[in-house]
């Protein structure tokens, strides 16, 4: 009998030192990403990056966008559908980070496009297109003038307007946040500090949500 008991403690001793350990753990874990929720928010709360969406949205989507990745193309109609769905919820944070060969000079074009306030039809211009101007994953920088036409842009001016000094420092300034943030890869998102725990739309979607949800509750 004695022995049964003792066991019996035993097992329960174990138990709540596991269901502690796991408490522990859990705890633990949520300070990390606590700190590290505010570590990326500081990174990220840049004002030179073009945004989409009012600044009294609670939902802040962060995304390091290269011109020429294939599925920054093909996940950034789903975003803008995102934030259709939550009109004025949500806001949107390019930065660029040109991984692709080529691709520099096409990022350059998209700065330049801000001097003269178009830099998100110049952006969906050059995502609808790229197939006309990237090949084999290299981007072709001097194709991306044919896509341009119908944006309204002076082409003349925007020549010009690459090679400014405030172009220069605003992809030094990205360059410096995504190595900061360990971004080596494009599409990369954060949302209101948070990276993607691994990468697919469905996870996108459901940070997003998340987010929502806690933010509009």
């Amino acid at each position: 009998m004695s022995r049964k008991i003792v066991f019996i403690v035993s097992v329960v001793f174990l138990l709540l030192v596991f269901v502690g350990g796991a408490l522990l753990y859990q705890s633990e874990k949520v300070q990390r990403w606590g700190k590290l929720i505010g570590q990326n928010q500081a990174v990220l709360a840049s004002l030179h990056s073009p945004s989409l969406g009012p600044e009294t949205a609670k939902v802040h989507i962060v995304e390091f966008l290269d011109p020429a990745c294939e599925t920054c193309a093909a996940f950034y109609p789903q975003v803008k559908k995102m934030m259709a769905a939550n009109p004025d919820r949500i806001r949107l944070s390019v930065r660029h980070l040109p991984l692709h060969n080529g691709s520099l000079e096409v990022v350059k074009i998209l700065e330049a496009s801000r001097k003269q306030g178009k830099y998100w039809p110049t952006l969906e211009a050059v995502l609808a297109n790229q197939s006309r101007w990237v090949s084999n994953h290299t981007a072709r920088p001097e194709m991306v003038w044919e896509v341009l036409g119908g944006v309204g842009l002076n082409l003349e001016q925007l020549r010009a307007d690459m090679n400014s000094p405030d172009v220069a420092r605003n992809l030094e300034q990205d360059r410096s946040d995504a190595k900061a943030l360990n971004v080596t890869m494009t599409p990369e998102y954060f949302v209101n500090g948070r990276p993607l725990p691994d990468f697919g739309l469905a996870q996108l979607q459901a940070l997003v949500r998340d987010a929502l949800q806690t933010a509009y509750r």
